[in-house]
């Protein structure tokens, strides 16, 4: 079995100031850390939908770069700063996953990195499974 740490970088300045990568694969497992909503310029939506869809991109970025696809996904966390928010982050959730429905969680927070934010996803996936 490949156990090699493949580390993915992406492009949030908090990796080198933490000292975390977006994600890690090792062997067939892809562990990508909380997503938080930042578009290149730095700007960030105000709708939680639209956030959520940004997270959920900057995954799939980050699975492809770990040779992975959302299809691949087997548990998702959801973080949001109020549950009025999880109507419109579960949509996104299962306009993406519905048929492939990962172990999923949502937890209210009290606040993230980012006080913009209102969401801040983490997924695991598994390379292969179907």
């Amino acid at each position: 079995m490949n156990t090699d740490r493949q580390l993915i970088a992406g492009t949030s300045p908090f990796e080198t100031t933490i000292g975390f990568s977006r994600a890690v694969r090792v062997g067939d497992r892809v562990f990508v850390s909380g997503t938080g909503p930042i578009w290149p310029d730095g700007t960030v939506a105000t709708a939680a939908q639209a956030q959520a869809r940004r997270c959920f991109e900057l995954i799939g970025a980050a699975l492809a770069q770990a040779g992975a696809g959302l299809r691949d996904v087997t548990r998702t966390r959801m973080f949001l700063t109020g549950a009025q928010h999880a109507a419109a982050v579960g949509a996104v959730h299962r306009e993406l996953f519905a048929g492939i429905r990962p172990a999923a969680t949502m937890i209210v927070v009290a606040g993230l990195l980012d006080e913009r934010w209102v969401v801040e996803v983490e997924a695991e996936a598994v390379i292969g499974i179907r």
